[in-house]
């Protein structure tokens, strides 16, 4: 798991004693999670009496540190041993690693969750539907007289509400988007075939 060079730094001032005690360590680790997972609290979890005597900067230099390996390794799906190997090269304490580790642990469905919801996936067709129609007459009252197909794919894309999609095109338009939709087909089971 590699992490921004912020990040590392950040990581590295946490595990000085003399910035952070083990209780306030404590308290900014759980604030950050606090943050990550409750964003209405919009930053009043760093407002703790505990971390009030501290630098400003140096509180949300750490924090953004702790969120920011927090969010690698809910991307990575990394376990406790590999988040452990990445805080025992910032030179955390033992007791300071089981505490981050198992707030990572407690937290770690949570945390994938908020990144499965960040996602951004194709939209998959869930239904089509098509009607013909019969143009007699364009928009300056010209005679056309052309058949078209006016198709409505049903789309849902994650977690949004299903949307429909809707075009209009010629018979020729139609069996050009009918045979890419059959290469397409072909070229799914000639690769899960491999």
């Amino acid at each position: 798991m590699e992490l921004p060079e912020y990040a590392l730094k950040g990581l590295q001032l946490l595990a000085d004693p003399s910035h952070f005690s083990d209780k306030t360590f404590h308290i900014l680790v759980e604030a950050a999670f606090e943050s990550l997972l409750n964003p209405q609290t919009d930053g009043a979890t760093l407002d703790h009496a505990e971390l009030g005597n501290l630098d400003l900067t140096l509180v949300k230099q750490c924090n953004v540190a702790i969120a920011t390996c927090v969010l690698e390794a809910g991307k990575q799906n990394a376990d406790a041993s590999t988040l452990s190997t990445v805080l025992e090269d910032c030179r955390l304490g033992g007791e300071r690693i089981d505490l981050f580790c198992a707030t990572y642990q407690k937290n770690k469905d949570k945390v994938e969750s908020l990144l499965g919801g960040l996602a951004r996936y194709p939209s998959h067709i869930i239904d089509a539907s098509w009607r013909l129609e019969y143009h007699i007459r364009n928009n300056h009252l010209h005679k056309v007289n052309q058949p078209a197909y006016l198709l409505t794919l049903n789309v849902e894309n994650g977690s949004r509400p299903t949307q429909d999609v809707t075009f209009s095109c010629t018979m020729e338009q139609l069996q050009d988007l009918l045979g890419k939709l059959k290469d397409a087909a072909k070229s799914m089971e000639k690769a899960s075939q491999m």
